[in-house]
């Protein structure tokens, strides 16, 4: 499948002396630059009728034609995989992505993804580069993400969370009884002998995560996470370089530490706990159309409620021994 037909605009008088790729850029935001810049090398961008190179200044008041072909980017089959939606319309969807669902078909993983679904429930997202999805949650991180179905909001997407300018809150339940927030800012990138895992290394990409107490427990804490950057693990690897991983982690969380004197019920919350207790709770952005502001949140899952009513249980019955002792 593919989609060809032409475009035309007439450069504003405004733009006068700027390059070609750079006014093309703004009459047609919808298209990205590295695309605009294949279409007017390729031949298929007319200034006046005839051929442009992209550092060609332009005068104002050129006609400019171009010829869009958009081929189909995402080779993968669609699969009737139920899609908990928060937010449609025709421009994007906002998603409360399961623990458990992988976000792109890949090595051992070649179907029953979120992929998939986004294929089935809207087929033209095959002409968008990873059919729309802009920034992905790992497979066994539950909740809130956005996915483009047109270019227009796809380029601008990718923009926004390029500039920091998306707002991403996280609900992590980590190891440790933590007195305060803070901010971690260390780099990451892949795990110099481990490749499944990432690191904190000096010369890692830059990684900033910020975070503040929701809950203490007696050897627990629930934390509020904002990403500040979107490195691969960040939040995990954040963590577990504070000493606080996140409970049920099975790259970064190491052995299974229980309190002592854990109530059974507790006991049994944190064995049965068998993925990272990270939630993706809150996105906000700017409609990449309207400009308004969208903020979706994801209810917390039942997994993770449950395990902190058991973690809310197990410190109340301690503090109620302490009590009764004084």
């Amino acid at each position: 499948m593919s989609q060809t037909g032409p475009l035309t605009a007439v450069v504003p008088d405004s733009a006068a002396g700027r390059r070609l790729d750079q006014v093309l850029a703004d009459l047609f935001p919808e298209h990205s630059r590295s695309r605009l810049a294949g279409w007017i090398k390729s031949g298929d961008v007319l200034v006046d009728d005839k051929p442009a190179r992209p550092r060609d200044p332009v005068l104002g008041g050129e006609t400019v034609t171009m010829i869009v072909t958009l081929e189909v980017q995402t080779h993968a089959v669609a699969e009737d995989i139920p899609l908990e939606v928060l937010y449609e319309d025709a421009h994007l969807l906002v998603l409360d992505k399961p623990a458990g669902l992988v976000v792109h078909p890949g090595a051992g993983n070649p179907g029953g993804t979120l992929m998939n679904a986004l294929l089935h429930h809207d087929p033209r997202l095959e002409l968008l580069p990873r059919a729309g999805i802009v920034h992905r949650l790992d497979k066994d991180t539950s909740g809130v993400m956005v996915v483009a179905r047109t270019l227009e909001a796809h380029t601008a997407l990718v923009a926004q969370l390029s500039a920091r300018d998306v707002h991403r809150q996280y609900l992590a339940v980590v190891v440790g009884a933590l007195v305060s927030g803070g901010t971690v800012d260390a780099p990451i990138d892949r795990h110099p002998r481990d490749r499944l895992k990432m690191g904190v290394r000096e010369d890692g990409k830059p990684a900033v995560t910020h975070y503040r107490l929701r809950e203490r427990f007696r050897a627990h804490t629930a934390l509020e996470c904002r990403l500040e950057t979107g490195r691969t693990h960040q939040i995990r690897v954040h963590m577990a370089h504070l000493k606080h991983p996140i409970v049920g982690d099975p790259l970064y969380g190491g052995a299974l530490k229980l309190p002592k004197g854990a109530s059974e019920a507790l006991v049994a919350a944190l064995r049965g706990f068998k993925r990272q207790a990270l939630h993706a709770q809150v996105l906000e952005f700017e409609h990449p159309v309207t400009g308004e502001l969208v903020r979706c949140e994801a209810p917390v899952p039942p997994d993770l409620r449950a395990l902190l009513q058991a973690l809310r249980e197990d410190t109340a019955a301690h503090l109620e021994v302490e009590r009764s002792r004084r």
